[in-house]
């Protein structure tokens, strides 16, 4: 799906009325969301929840693109407003560290500056931006990024707030306290919904193709009567040529004589699909990966839980990050130690063998959805955060005394 239609969203979404136009807010992403996009992860965040705020907000999205994408989107993104900056370096070739001066352009008329990811150069200049001009400025942290002086640095102390995705990626800035905020992350609820014909078939993974994932072990756990089905690319700036295809040629080894189809293509209008035809979504994350590599944060949320959830589809997770903040085991599904198949086989043939407390799983995943992650909620607890600094300033303004 392409970066304009996360902007318009549905033909049939309301127009926004009665916007709070007291505050303006510029999200600034360095991954851009477009037709190449990688299911899940930092791009659908940032679009998602300015596409969210822009409906409460006078709200606009800065990212960049090369070649004709990098221009503004405005007259074709409402209620958001988009705007592309064509970057001329990347630092040490990293794809998702874009660096462009121009985008400072774009947050000249704002009163919030709300930047994703920390430790890229994009954030770094915002910062500095914000502390030059005296606006306001808040970070979310979603787990990339490259090389960037805040690792020399200390510009966090110059952060208004840091905005978590969970309560496991607010320890990593637990020296910011008092700075730290749990947002948590949503999902497109209209999008991502329970279809009537909806059936109880195969076991789905959706995310990235990459070792920390543990998909080594789910399809181990997956029996050879039972179809998986892997949506995702194999993607990481960072990652060698060569261990892509040893994790790759991995995967199709253990997946050899079982139903395992890999499908790199799919859309949100064929995942929906796939999320309706399944009965559970595994995440299988894992802190130490099947090459002995260890990962210390290796899931900070966990989105495609939230979006097999919401189309009432039970989950499974591994107990590493912030997923037993999502999954609430026996509940909407259930968790498992991680590097352990034997644990996931066991849990995907209970679900197998009890389809209806498996339905019944799955409905309490969409309500324990619509109460707590849709991107309204998210949006609104970022503005409350924000209302509460700018509060701050007004009334340090009123009480200083006349000269």
């Amino acid at each position: 799906m392409s970066l304009n239609a996360i902007a318009r969203g549905h033909a049939d979404s309301p127009t926004p009325e009665g916007r709070d136009a007291r505050i303006r807010v510029v999200h600034v992403s360095p991954a851009y969301f477009g037709e190449d996009a990688v299911i899940g992860g930092a791009e659908r965040y940032a679009t998602e929840l300015a596409r969210a705020m822009a409906r409460l907000v006078p709200t606009r999205l800065v990212s960049f693109a090369h070649g004709s994408d990098a221009t503004s989107l405005a007259e074709a993104a409402t209620p958001l407003e988009m705007r592309l900056f064509r970057p001329f370096w990347y630092p040490r070739g990293q794809r998702t560290n874009p660096v462009s001066f121009r985008f400072l352009t774009a947050l000249a008329d704002v009163d919030v500056i709300h930047c994703h990811q920390f430790h890229v150069v994009a954030t770094t200049l915002s910062i500095a931006y914000a502390r030059a001009t005296g606006k306001r400025v808040f970070v979310t942290d979603l787990g990339g990024g490259g090389w960037d002086l805040s690792y020399h640095f200390d510009t966090g102390r110059w952060v208004d707030g840091f905005l978590h995705l969970s309560r496991f990626s607010a320890q990593r800035f637990a020296r910011y306290e008092g700075k730290n905020h749990v947002v948590f992350a949503g999902v497109d609820v209209e999008r991502f919904r329970p279809s009537p014909d909806r059936t109880y078939e195969t076991v789905l993974y959706v995310g990235r193709l990459l070792p920390h994932k543990g998909i080594n072990y789910l399809i181990e756990a997956v029996e050879a009567t039972l179809e998986l089905r892997i949506i995702g690319r194999l993607w990481e700036p960072h990652m060698e040529a060569a261990r892509h295809r040893d994790f790759l040629n991995r995967l199709h080894e253990l997946a050899r004589g079982k139903r395992v189809r890999f499908i790199r293509d799919a859309d949100d209008e064929q995942l929906v699909r796939e999320y309706n035809r399944a009965l559970v979504l595994v995440l299988p994350s894992v802190s130490t990966d099947l090459f002995g590599a260890h990962h210390p944060a290796p899931e900070l949320f966990g989105l495609t839980l939230l979006e097999a959830m919401a189309c009432a589809t039970p989950v499974i997770a591994t107990t590493v990050g912030a997923l037993p903040e999502v999954v609430e085991d026996g509940v909407t599904g259930f968790l498992v130690p991680p590097n352990d198949p034997r644990a996931l086989a066991d849990r995907l043939r209970w679900l197998r063998a009890h389809p209806e407390e498996a339905r019944r799983m799955g409905e309490r995943g969409r309500a324990r959805v619509l109460e707590r992650f849709t991107w309204e909620a998210v949006a609104r607890r970022c503005l409350q955060v924000y209302r509460g600094v700018l509060g701050s300033d007004r009334a340090r303004r009123e009480e200083k005394p006349d000269p």
